[in-house]
């Protein structure tokens, strides 16, 4: 399957998606502990949706658009000579910008059933998403550089371009440190422009 057809198509398994994923951060892997995948795959990296119900959602649409943010943000620095404080940054930052959602959504309760014995059950309505109201790190940008901290160290540059990665689009009293935080690292508005051009183009189908 060509790199256009992985962006529309999405991934059939887990095991899919974490070859995919080795593949497209070979520069990078080397930064990462050896069971990378093994702890985004417990944390629920590559079972996610990217959304409730925008781009994204469905089961792996958290990987498939952290994918695309990726293969936009390396495209973007090729195409205009953008210069990162490490070499492997796009690649760190577009894959996990968004990691903040591996535990953020859950597929919603439905009825209250019995069984034939008397037993009570709740249906699970696989079809929908919801946010999960028990997630113990709440955010978008801040618990993305909290999780992602847990792997290697940051540059601030990183740290900078992962929580302002939402841009205009966080909420209004943050606006005034959205534009310092792009004056001080230029390469957050192109996080930002990656994080759309995967959600609005590359997406749009999904």
């Amino acid at each position: 399957m060509d790199e256009k057809s992985n962006r529309k198509a999405g991934f059939g398994s887990i095991e899919d998606r974490i070859r995919a994923f080795r593949d497209r951060m070979a520069p990078a892997l080397h930064l990462f502990p050896q069971d990378i995948a093994e702890k985004l795959t417990e944390g629920g990296f590559f079972t996610a949706p990217a959304s409730t119900k925008y781009h994204g959602a469905y089961e792996g649409g958290l990987f498939d658009h952290s994918r695309n943010v990726t293969s936009a943000l390396v495209t973007l620095t090729h195409d205009n000579d953008l210069e990162w404080q490490r070499l492997e940054s796009p690649y760190i930052i577009g894959m996990f910008h968004d990691i903040c959602k591996q535990d953020q959504y859950r597929h919603p309760f439905g009825d209250t059933l019995y069984s034939a014995a008397g037993a009570e059950f709740r249906t699970v309505d696989e079809s929908r998403w919801e946010y999960e109201p028990d997630t113990l790190l709440k955010g978008h940008g801040d618990k993305s550089v909290i999780l992602l901290s847990q792997y290697l160290q940051l540059t601030m540059e990183e740290i900078l371009c992962i929580r302002y990665h939402m841009g205009a689009f966080v909420d209004q009293k943050e606006w005034n440190d959205y534009t310092r935080a792009i004056h001080e690292c230029p390469n957050v508005l192109w996080t930002h422009t990656a994080d759309m051009i995967a959600a609005h183009i590359l997406e749009i189908d999904k």
